[in-house]
């Protein structure tokens, strides 16, 4: 309930704030805080025949890193934007087993940003294209050595933003967002030595609340 009212609030701040520019071209912005990644996961029923029977889809919980941006103003209204964390790792499950695995994966993505608002109060909309990449993919319940080779493929999607800052001087600011990530892949894994590929998206929604400097 609190990260759909953290949204509500974004976007309501995005439209309602006053049009007024107070940024200029060539500003740079670096911003770093806690980052959560909460996947809004599904994907294909991992069905094992007679080995396991139908398994259900995959699941992935959270997880929260150290997240970091850097944004360049090319007016001062509209932006770039690039989105970097420290690696993500996630376990990943299947409810009749519990956890039977782990990933890593960073999701670097660039963003075009628009900025409303007035010289303290900068709420700004945006939209771009992430990469994801995946490692240290490992089974942590291998059903008795029977599951091996896991990997998952990178992926390429889209993304959208909202967020706000608010400029504390010249120079400091505190900062508020939300990404949506639209991001598949193919978990592809060996049971019994037969290869199994199961199409997954992970579409994580992102959460960030950080500490930034203008220069």
């Amino acid at each position: 309930m609190m990260k759909h009212t953290l949204v509500a609030a974004l976007v309501l701040a995005s439209l309602s704030a006053p049009a007024f520019a107070a940024r200029e071209a060539g500003d740079f912005i670096v911003r770093a805080g806690w980052a959560q990644v909460n996947p809004n996961e599904s994907s294909q029923d991992v069905d094992t025949g007679d080995y396991a029977g139908n398994l259900g889809e995959f699941t992935v919980d959270e997880s929260n890193q150290l997240g970091l941006n850097f944004t360049y103003m090319l007016t001062d209204a509209w932006a770039i934007e690039v989105l970097a964390a420290s690696p993500f790792k996630h376990d990943v499950g299947l409810a009749p087993l519990g956890k039977i695995a782990e990933v890593t994966h960073l999701p670097p993505t660039v963003m075009a940003q628009y900025y409303f608002g007035s010289d303290k109060l900068r709420p700004y909309i945006g939209a771009g294209i992430n990469y994801t990449y995946f490692w240290d993919e490992e089974f942590t319940n291998d059903l008795g050595g029977d599951l091996t080779d896991l990997d998952l493929s990178s992926s390429w999607g889209l993304a959208a933003q909202v967020g706000i800052d608010y400029e504390i001087n010249n120079n400091w600011l505190v900062n508020a967002s939300v990404w949506y990530i639209d991001i598949q892949t193919d978990v592809k894994f060996k049971l019994e030595g037969a290869p199994v590929k199961i199409k997954t998206d992970i579409d994580p929604w992102v959460y960030m609340v950080s500490v930034g400097y203008k220069f």
